[in-house]
Formats: C-alpha cells, structure tokens, sequence
C-alpha cells in the first residue's frame, strides 16, 4: 500500500484524493489541515444562519472533467430555487426533477452572472459592455477619450514588460485609468506598472475591448455550443449553500473511499533523504484538544503539496541560502470580509432582471472609488438564496479588502474594523448605517500570491523544489499562482496522475493554466 500524504484540504488537495482512490489501486491518501475547516480559501464560513463565500467562487470551467466532477458530486436542480419561484424566473434546469432545492440539499444552483463596476456612483458592466447606458453614464467627453485611447493601443503596442501596459494594450489607457488602475492597486498594494503582466495573461486572459466588441456583435446570431471567454461567460453554477458545501461533501466521498484526513495538522517539518520526501512532521493546532501543540511523524511514499511554497520551504531541512531568501519574501496578498446584514441597500436596481425586493441583482460589485479601501462588494442573496436566513427580509453583504498580515488594516480590532467598513460604504451611498441590522469580520491568510518583488526568480524555487522526485505542488498557493478552482483542481489531478503512473515528470501539473490555447479556446459547450 502506497502512502500518499496530501497537504491541504482544498480543492486541489481533495481532487488530488479523490482521484488517487478512484483511478489508483493500493493507495492510501493521507489530507492533513492545518484549520478546521474544510475548503482552503473556497470555504463557506456560517454565522447565525447566514453563509459567507470566501472570495466568491463561480462554478464555470472550460474543462469538461471538472464540469463532469462537480456534477457527480452535486447534480444541477431540476426544480426553481426558491428565488425563482417567487420571480417566476427560469435557468437551465436538469431533466432530473427530483432534484429539488426546495427539498434536498445536495444541488447545484444554476445562476446568472452578474458583476458591474461602482464607478462615481454609478454602474457600469463587468466586463465592459457597449450598452448605450455604458456611454451615458461615462459622459460624452471620457466616451471620446475612451475611443481614442482604445485606437491609440491598436497602433502603438507598449512592451509588455507591466501589468499596467498588459491592460493599455487591451482596453487604452482612459479605459484602463477608469476602471483598472485603482482597483489593481487595491487589490496588490502595489501600482500595476510594478506587477508583472504574467498576472494579466493568467486572470484577464483573452479579454480584450477586441473581444468585447466582436462578443457584443456576435451574440443575436450565436448558436448553442459557441466557445466563448471565460469572463464573458453569462450563467454560472453554484452550490445551494456555498462553494464549502461542495468540498465538504467531496471529502466524505474521499473518507468513505478510503482516504484518511487530519484536521488541525500543521506541516512543521519535511522529512528528507537523498532527493527523496520520507515523511511529514505535523503540529497539533486544535486549542480544544489535549494533544494541542504535539507533534508527530507521519512516513510516505509520495507528497503532495498544496501549503504556501514559503511555507514548504521552511519546514524542509538544509535549503540553499538563495533558495530560502527567494521564498521566504515571496508576496502574498491577505483578505478580510466584513458581513453586514442589512434591512435595505441605498443603491436601486434599475436593470430589467426582477429581484428580491428590488435589489440589485449583483453577484459582485467592484468598488472603483479612490476615497475607500473597500475593493469589491458580494450581495450573497443573488449567489445563492439559502446563503441567508431571510432572504425576504434582509440583504447579507460581504465587503471585501485586501492587506497584509500585520499592516494597520489586519490588526484593527474586529469591533473597530466593522464600523470603518459601515463608514466606507455609507461614503459612496450604497447603505445607511441605521439599516445595518447584525455584522461579522473574517480574516484569511495568503489568499493571492503575488505577482511582484521576489517573484521573478521564483523558477529558482520551482526547480529546487521539483528536485525531490516525489514532490508535487499543486494548487494556488502550492505554486504561488492565482490559479481559480477549476485550474487548481487540474493540478491536483495532473499531480495524482503522476503518482499512479510512476511518472515523476511534473510538466503537466505545472503547466496548467499556462498554455495559449487553454486561455483562448474554451474546451466547454456554452449555453445560450
């Protein structure tokens, strides 16, 4: 029996167990996590009935293996959620009707994607769309500006040495100052002139105001099973309580198969011999527990490694300097949420889409306002109704910003941090502070690795890692790269693969999400 120890209880960790037990034969998975908590950064986290997305997280993948998977694990409802049933509203519906949200918990939603910008009070599409309202909203003179700008980018290419020339390049730099330039900045904490344009390649991809124009044009005459860009991409699906849901039902599947998972275990040390990783030392993190703060060692034949690469590095034994110094100031961004249950929101809803009490029907609202730290606000009630106790009665809004761990903003007392945030979204006239009705603040450690400062000799990391023939790193923070779920899930996959065949070859799992093609042609059927 092959012991196979995963670190990491998150997508790509429990998609590497689950498909060692399904495809492989004398295998033993191993998941230790450091939490409590099941689903990395693509937990749900409950507070008094109310369900909080990390992040937000949308079920949409290129891939049909990922689809294929998140399907075998939660089938798509075949009967109106309970939004839809009172707005008369439809989706695309399984031919299962038994798979009622209304009856059964194990579902998934199908939802529309809705993301707009919150730009001088006023909404603007998500991506940018060529709406006539996009034009009046901007105003005739940044519509002009906007249009030269855009023609200026198509003659004049810049050297893609940025991700702020990644972004003139696709959009011109009116469009890119607008709605671009400060939320970036939010988001890393750093100007996109001093990012690398590898993060645009991964995250906005094919995207471009090329793309926008040709998708605007294209869709009366599109027919089904049309590829189209991912962040183009109009329904998506989701789990009736949210994306935990889903990776806590896939790590039963994985302890009923066979697998067996440690919470609150800490890899503290890596276990060496030769080029070859013998075993793990883990710390007891549980403050309940007896045991708390004890370690012990747990041998293996194979790891796979989802935990910060910065952290791997520390734990394994005898690291060169160089490779050390590199990793251990490799840059993280970290995140609070801030949940604020409202009786009514400030801002209306003047789209066609009927909601809930009129609210907005946004999934994500970017916050493009320099006067505020708040970067992006979630409407929980639109991903999901059951994401809220009373969906009737009130709207449960997560308002997310981006730190790092140990900065002014991470160590606010929760108490003071929430009333800040209030004040912030009271400032740019989406809510009254006297409908705040209950609120809640979390925090999560080295949710975006960056994009900047030591990352560009991370190949060095890369290789000396990938030395020791039985290490694989997959997942976002296991290679330092914002990969999204599904692209994670493939590494998870690809790594578990390698093991099975006895292929110590890492390509496969490295280069996901890297390829052209990937990013270009959707592997997907749409549906219109």
């Amino acid at each position: 029996m092959k012991n196979v120890i995963i670190i990491g209880a998150g997508p790509a960790g429990l998609t590497a167990a689950y498909t060692l037990l399904k495809e492989g034969k004398d295998i033993h998975p191993v998941v230790v996590e450091a939490s409590g908590i099941i689903g990395g950064i693509s937990r749900t986290e409950r507070y008094k009935g109310n369900r909080i997305d990390i992040g937000g997280h949308r079920f949409f993948s290129k891939d049909k293996e990922i689809m294929k998977l998140w399907t075998d694990i939660l089938p798509l409802q075949g009967a109106p959620s309970k939004d839809d049933i009172i707005l008369g509203r439809t989706h695309t519906f399984s031919d299962d009707i038994s798979v009622d949200p209304e009856k059964t918990d194990d579902v998934f939603l199908a939802r529309t994607r809705v993301s707009r910008i919150y730009y001088r009070h006023r909404f603007f599409d998500y991506p940018i769309s060529l709406k006539p309202r996009t034009f009046i909203n901007m105003g005739f003179c940044n519509t002009i500006k906007a249009g030269f700008g855009y023609i200026g980018s198509v003659i004049h290419k810049l050297p893609e040495d940025s991700l702020e020339n990644f972004y003139i390049n696709r959009f011109g730099r009116p469009l890119y100052e607008m709605f671009f330039e400060d939320y970036t900045e939010k988001l890393w904490g750093v100007h996109p002139s001093d990012i690398s344009a590898e993060w645009g390649a991964q995250r906005v991809k094919g995207l471009s105001v090329r793309k926008v124009i040709t998708s605007a044009l294209a869709k009366p005459f599109r027919k089904k099973n049309t590829k189209v860009e991912t962040s183009l991409i109009e329904e998506f699906y989701y789990p009736k309580y949210g994306p935990g849901q889903l990776w806590e039902k896939l790590a039963k599947i994985n302890c009923d198969m066979g697998a067996e998972l440690l919470m609150h275990r800490s890899v503290v040390g890596i276990k060496t011999e030769g080029n070859r990783v013998i075993g793990v030392t883990v710390k007891n993190t549980d403050k309940s527990s007896s045991d708390f703060g004890k370690c012990e060692d747990i041998l293996c034949d194979e790891v796979i490694s989802t935990m910060a690469v910065k952290d791997l590095i520390a734990a394994i034994p005898d690291v060169p300097k160089n490779i050390y110094d590199i990793a251990n100031k490799l840059p993280y961004r970290d995140f609070i949420t801030v949940g604020l249950l409202m009786s009514r929101l400030e801002i209306q809803n003047k789209t066609k889409m009927k909601t809930i009490n009129n609210n907005v029907p946004d999934c994500w609202i970017y916050i493009q306002d320099r006067n505020v730290k708040v970067g992006r606000l979630q409407i929980f009630n639109n991903w999901s109704p059951y994401m809220v106790e009373d969906m009737e009665k009130y709207v449960w809004v997560g308002m997310e910003y981006f730190c790092n761990e140990g900065d002014d903003m991470w160590n606010t007392p929760s108490d003071k941090f929430i009333d800040f945030a209030i004040g912030e979204l009271e400032k740019v006239g989406i809510i009254k502070r006297s409908n705040v009705k209950d609120s809640y603040t979390t925090k999560v450690k080295k949710a975006y690795p960056a994009y900047f400062g030591t990352y560009a000799q991370f190949g060095e990391v890369r290789s000396y890692l990938d030395s020791y023939e039985n290490l694989f790193c997959a997942g976002r923070n296991g290679q330092h790269r914002y990969n999204n779920m599904d692209h994670s899930m493939l590494t998870g996959i690809y790594a578990a693969r390698c093991i099975i065949k006895g292929n110590p070859d890492k390509e496969s799992v490295w280069n996901v999400n890297t390829e052209k093609e990937y990013h270009e042609i959707s592997e997907s059927e749409e549906k219109e």
